[in-house]
C-alpha cells in the first residue's frame, strides 16, 4: 500500500507520467490526487508492526509534545534594513519586544534569526514598522578610504535599523493534529508550517542562552570546554528536533559534542594549529614560504577575530592575508597621505609591531584593509572548521562516549535544565505540554541466525549464542577459503628489531591461514624487500618499485602485504598505485601490531586477506529462500545493492564528491560484493552516474549467475529526510533506466535509506527489579533489538534495528526507512533479511551495525575518495576549469581500476 507525497513541479516527465498513471487504486479505480499535480508515491506501514523476538521494555529519548490543535499561531514576516548578522538580528528582536509590548498585544513571539516571527496572538496591525538602534560600529571601515580600520575609535556609534513586521498567515494545528492521528487521508502530505513553527518556538530559549551549531545548541553550563589539541577545543551540548512519531509529536534530545576554534591570540593560535610554527617566537626574521602561506591563510581563512589592542566590540572576518609582509604595508590615510603601517602602531598606539616578517590579516574582500596578526585575538564560541587530526578526533569521540546510564541522566538533565527546550515561557505562551520523562516502549529482540562455517571441506553450522552475538573460529574454518600461492612483502621504515620480526610473522601469517582453512605459500615470490619510509613520499619511485615486484612473479602476483613503520599519507598513494597502475590486491600493517602478534590480530589481517583474494568468512547455514519463502526462490536470484556518497570536508568547496555503488555476485548466499565508484559533481548527493553503475552491475552479475536478477533491493546510504523525496524520484528512475537496457526485464525493486546519522538512541528500562543481576551485561541494548512502533513514522515504513553490540559508549540503531517497496516485504521479512546480512560481512566475526551493502559501499566510496584526495594534492589530474565559485569546477575523473582487481573486494 503506497501514499502520496506532492514534490515539486520540475519533476522528470516521464516520473510524472508514472505519477499520474499510478493515481489507481488495487481496484484500477482512480484515486483522489493529491493538492499538487504531481506525485511520488511513498511505500506506507505494510501492518502494524513485526511480531517476531522476544519483548524488551525500553526508553528511547523522545519527549512527548502535546499541543493545542486549536491554538492559532500568526506567522510574521520580518525584514531588517540595513541586511544583520544573525546574533544582532536576535538582539534587535529582543529590544522590539521589550520597547513595544502593547502593539505586540503583550506576546512574547519566537523568532528563528532571520526573517520567520510566530506569535501565539495576533499583534494589533498586520503591517507594523518599527526604529531600533543598537550600539554597534556605524561601518565595517571607519576610514573614507578603506584602507585601515580607524583604529582610534574608542566608543562605538548607535546604528539605525528599520524593521518591517507584516502578517503572513494565521496557521492552526487542526491539520497536523489529524495526519498523526491517522483521520486524514493517507496521501496527505505532512502539513510543514505548524510544525516549522513549534520548531521554532521551542528552539527559542536555548538559542538565547547557548551557542547554536545547526540543530544543536552547546553551553559551558553543561560542562567546561576541553583542550583537544591544535587549536581546538571540544564543548558540550545537545541535538534537538520535532518529530512526527506514531505516539505524537515529539522532541528528540540528545547528548552533543562539538569541536570550536580555541579563543586565544591568532599567533598562539598558529603555534598549535600549524607544524611549521612551532617555534614562531624563534623564528621572527624568517618570511614565509609560498606553500607555507598557503597553510597558514588556509588555516585562518573566514575565521572571525577582535583586536586587542583598543576597546571595541567590533568583530572582523578573516579573508586572507596580505600579499607583503607587515614591515612592507603601507596604506592612505584620511587625508590621502601614504603611511607605513608599522609606524602608525607606533605613533598612535606606542606599540611595536614584533611579528614584521609575517603577513597581515586582511579583513575585507574587497578593499585592502589590514590587521596586525599579533593584536588579534579569535572569537569565542565559533565550530571548528577543516579536518579535524586523528588525534583530535579521537578526544572529541571520547568525550561523546558515554555509557547508557549516563547519556540517559544528561539528556533527562537537559529537559529539567535551565538552558533546555523547557527553559523559558514558550510553553506556556503556544499551550504546548512538553513531557519531562522519556517515552516508554517496547522492542523485540530477533533471533541470531544459524550460520555456516568450513571443517577441512565441509560443512558446520553455528548459532551465536554469547550476549554479544560473537563467534570465534578457533576450532574451525572460514566457510570458503583462499589458496595463495604467489604473493610478496614489502616493509617501509621500521627499527632493525622491528624487521627482524618479519621471518616470524610470515611463518605465524601461515600458520593462522592454515588454521583458518586458508593455504597460503611459505614462500614469497621474491624475497621480502625493505625500502625507506621516505619511498612512500616519492610517487614515481614506489610505482616503479611495485611495478618491479609484480614483474618478478610474472605479472600474476595475487598478494602484496606492506608493513608500514607508522600511519602514512603515502598509503593513499600505494593504495592508488596497486590496484590501478599494477593491478594488485595489497593488505597494508603496522609494525607495532607485529611486535605482540596476538591470534586476534592475526585473525582479522587474514580474514581481510581471504575475502580481498575472493574467499569468504561465513554464510547463512539456512539460505534466504529458506528463511524468506513467501519472497525467494533459489531459481529466482537476487541482488542486493548499497549506495553512498561522500563528500569533501567542510572548508574544501571544490573537490569533487565521490559516488559508490556496491552490488551481490553470488546467489543465494549473497555475501560477495564488487563495486563501481565515480566522482561527481562537488556536494552533488544524488548520484548522477547510477544508471551507468548499476547497468554495470547488472551485466557482472548475468556473467556471474547466467541471470538477471529477479528483484533489486537497493540500500541508500548518508540521505537526509529533507531530501528523501528527491532521492527516491531521481534514482529510482536511473535504477529502472539501468534495467530496461535488457530487452523486457523488468524487476520489481525495494529501495530503502538507511542512516547512522540520526539521533534516536534506546535504553534498557527494567520494569522487573529480579531481572537486574544480568544488567552489567545489557547495560547497553542487546543486538537484534528491533522497534517499529510508537517513536516511527506515523505511516511510512520505518523501523529502527540495533544490530550489533555496543562495546563504548551507547549503541545507535540504525534507522531503516523504505521509500519503495514493490516487492510488497511485511515487517517481519525485511527485519530479518537486514539482521541476518548483518552476519555477513567479510571483516569480522560478529554482526555489523548497518547492513553489508550500505556499509560496503561506504567503504567504496571512501577508497574513491582516498585516490582523488591524494591525486589532486600531487596534481596527477587537474580539472582543465578555473577555480572561480562561479560555477563548480569540473569533475576529475578517478582513474581506472585494473582488470584483475575490479572483480574482487579490494576495498575491504
Amino acid at each position: 500500500m503506497n501514499h502520496l507525497v506532492s514534490y515539486t513541479d520540475s519533476a522528470p516527465k516521464e516520473l510524472q507520467q508514472q505519477s499520474k498513471a499510478s493515481l489507481k487504486g488495487d481496484d484500477g479505480k482512480k484515486l483522489i490526487p493529491a493538492r499538487k499535480p504531481h506525485a511520488v508515491l511513498v511505500a506506507s506501514r505494510p501492518d502494524s508492526g513485526g511480531r517476531e523476538g522476544s519483548v524488551i521494555s525500553l526508553l528511547a529519548n523522545h519527549f512527548l509534545v502535546q499541543f493545542d490543535p486549536s491554538q492559532k499561531i500568526y506567522h510574521y514576516n520580518v525584514e531588517i534594513t540595513p541586511h544583520p548578522s544573525k546574533d544582532v538580528a536576535r538582539a534587535i528582536k529582543q529590544k522590539l519586544v521589550n520597547n513595544n509590548s502593547a502593539v505586540l498585544s503583550g506576546a512574547t513571539p519566537a523568532y528563528d534569526g532571520r526573517k520567520n516571527l510566530y506569535s501565539p496572538v495576533e499583534f494589533q496591525n498586520d503591517k507594523l514598522e518599527f526604529y531600533i538602534s543598537l550600539p554597534i560600529p556605524t561601518s565595517k571601515l571607519n576610514s573614507p578610504y578603506g584602507e585601515m580600520p580607524d583604529l582610534k575609535e574608542k566608543h562605538e556609534q548607535l546604528k539605525l535599523f528599520r524593521i518591517n513586521v507584516k502578517l503572513v498567515s494565521k496557521i492552526n494545528g487542526k491539520e497536523l493534529s489529524n495526519y498523526l492521528s491517522n483521520e486524514g487521508d493517507d496521501w496527505i502530505p505532512l502539513p510543514q508550517d505548524y510544525l516549522h513553527a513549534l520548531d521554532v518556538v521551542l528552539r527559542e530559549s536555548p538559542t538565547e542562552k547557548c551557542i547554536p551549531v545547526g540543530r544543536s545548541f552547546y553551553s559551558s553550563s553543561m560542562g567546561r570546554s576541553k583542550d583537544i589539541g591544535g587549536g581546538a577545543v571540544g564543548l558540550r551540548g545537545f541535538f534537538q528536533s520535532l518529530r512526527p512519531t506514531q505516539q505524537g509529536l515529539a522532541l528528540n534530545v540528545d547528548f552533543s559534542v562539538t569541536a570550536f576554534h580555541e579563543s586565544i591570540g591568532v599567533i598562539a593560535y598558529l603555534q598549535k594549529r600549524v607544524e611549521f610554527l612551532r617555534d614562531l617566537s624563534q623564528r621572527k626574521t624568517a618570511q614565509l614560504t609560498g606553500e607555507e602561506r598557503k597553510e597558514v591563510e588556509k588555516a585562518l581563512k573566514s575565521i572571525r577575530v577582535f583586536v586587542c589592542h583598543r576597546e571595541t566590540v567590533q568583530r572582523y572576518r578573516v579573508y586572507g592575508l596580505t600579499e607583503e609582509v607587515t614591515e612592507n604595508l603601507w596604506f592612505a590615510d584620511r587625508d590621502g597621505k601614504n603611511l607605513r603601517l608599522v609606524n602608525y602602531f607606533k605613533d598612535q598606539y606606542n606599540y611595536d609591531i614584533q611579528f614584521r616578517k609575517l603577513p597581515c590579516l586582511q579583513i575585507s574582500r574587497s578593499k585592502p584593509c589590514y590587521l596586525p596578526m599579533e593584536l588579534c585575538v579569535i572569537c569565542e564560541g565559533q565550530k571548528f572548521l577543516g579536518k579535524l587530526s586523528d588525534d583530535q578526533t579521537a578526544r572529541i569521540l571520547k568525550m561523546g562516549c558515554q555509557r547508557p546510564a549516563e547519556r540517559k541522566t544528561i539528556v533527562e538533565g537537559v529537559m529539567r535544565g535551565t538552558v533546555g527546550p523547557t527553559s523559558g515561557d514558550q510553553e506556556k505562551e503556544f499551550k504546548l505540554q512538553v513531557s519531562r520523562e522519556m517515552t516508554k516502549l517496547t522492542g523485540r529482540i530477533l533471533h541470531p541466525p544459524k550460520l555456516k562455517l568450513g571443517d577441512g571441506g565441509h560443512v558446520r553450522n553455528l548459532t551465536p549464542s554469547r550476549h554479544d552475538r560473537q563467534w570465534n573460529l578457533l576450532d574451525g574454518h572460514v566457510f570458503e577459503g583462499t589458496t595463495i600461492e604467489r604473493w610478496a612483502l614489502i616493509s617501509f621504515g621500521g627499527t632493525p628489531e622491528q624487521k627482524s620480526n618479519v621471518p616470524r610473522f610470515i611463518n605465524q601469517l601461515c600458520q593462522r591461514c592454515e588454521q583458518l582453512g586458508i593455504f597460503l605459500n611459505k614462500n614469497t615470490v621474491i624475497s621480502p624487500q625493505f625500502e625507506s619510509i621516505q619511498i612512500l613520499n616519492n610517487v614515481t619511485l614506489l610505482e616503479s618499485k611495485l611495478k618491479r615486484i609484480q614483474r618478478t612473479a610474472s605479472n600474476n602476483l595475487q598478494l602484496l602485504i606492506c608493513i608500514m613503520e607508522r600511519k602514512h599519507k603515502g598509503y593513499a598513494d600505494l593504495k592508488r598505485i596497486a590496484e590501478t597502475s599494477v593491478g594488485v590486491m595489497s593488505q597494508c600493517c603496522l609494525y607495532p601490531n607485529l611486535n605482540k602478534l596476538s591470534s586476534q590480530f592475526l585473525a582479522n589481517l587474514v580474514l581481510k586477506i581471504n575475502a580481498k583474494v575472493g574467499g569468504c568468512t561465513v554464510a547463512l547455514y539456512n539460505s534466504l529462500p529458506s528463511q524468506l519463502p513467501r519472497l525467494f526462490h533459489i531459481d529466482e536470484p537476487v541482488i542486493f545493492m548499497g549506495a553512498d556518497v561522500t563528500h569533501p570536508h567542510p572548508l574544501d568547496d571544490v573537490s569533487p564528491s565521490v559516488a559508490a555503488v556496491v552490488g551481490s555476485m553470488n546467489w543465494p548466499t549473497a555475501n560477495k560484493y564488487i563495486s563501481r565508484i565515480r566522482s561527481q559533481t562537488h556536494r552533488q548527493e544524488i548520484i548522477q552516474d547510477l544508471g551507468a553503475m548499476v547497468g554495470e552491475l547488472l551485466d557482472d552479475f548475468y556473467q556471474e549467475v547466467e541471470k538477471l536478477p529477479n528483484r533489486i533491493i537497493f540500500f541508500r546510504d548518508g540521505v537526509s529526510e529533507t531530501q528523501f523525496y528527491k532521492v527516491l524520484e531521481e534514482e529510482l528512475q536511473s535504477i529502472r533506466f539501468a534495467c530496461s537496457r535488457f530487452p523486457g526485464y523488468k524487476p520489481t525493486i525495494t529501495f530503502a535509506v538507511v542512516q547512522k546519522r540520526h539521533h534516536t538512541r534506546l535504553f534498557p528500562f527494567e520494569t522487573d527489579q529480579s531481572s537486574t543481576q544480568n544488567n552489567f551485561l545489557y547495560e547497553n541494548i542487546p543486538p537484534g533489538t528491533v522497534v517499529d512502533s510508537v517513536i516511527t513514522h506515523p505511516k511510512e515504513f520505518d523501523f529502527y534495528l540495533c544490530s550489533h553490540w555496543g562495546v563504548k559508549g551507547t549503541s545507535r540503531p540504525t534507522h531503516y526507512h523504505v521509500l519503495w517497496d514493490e516487492n510488497q516485504f511485511t515487517s517481519d521479512e525485511l527485519q530479518k533479511l537486514v539482521y541476518n546480512l548483518c552476519y555477513t560481512f567479510v571483516r569480522c566475526t560478529k554482526p555489523i551495525s548497518l547492513v553489508p551493502p550500505a556499509y560496503y559501499a561506504h567503504l567504496a566510496a571512501y577508497r574513491g575518495r582516498l585516490y582523488l584526495e591524494r591525486s589532486e594534492s600531487l596534481g596527477l589530474f587537474r580539472s582543465t576549469s578555473t577555480l572561480s565559485r562561479a560555477a563548480p569546477p569540473k569533475t576529475a575523473a578517478l582513474p581506472k581500476l585494473s582488470e584483475n582487481i575490479k572483480k574482487l573486494m579490494f576495498y575491504c
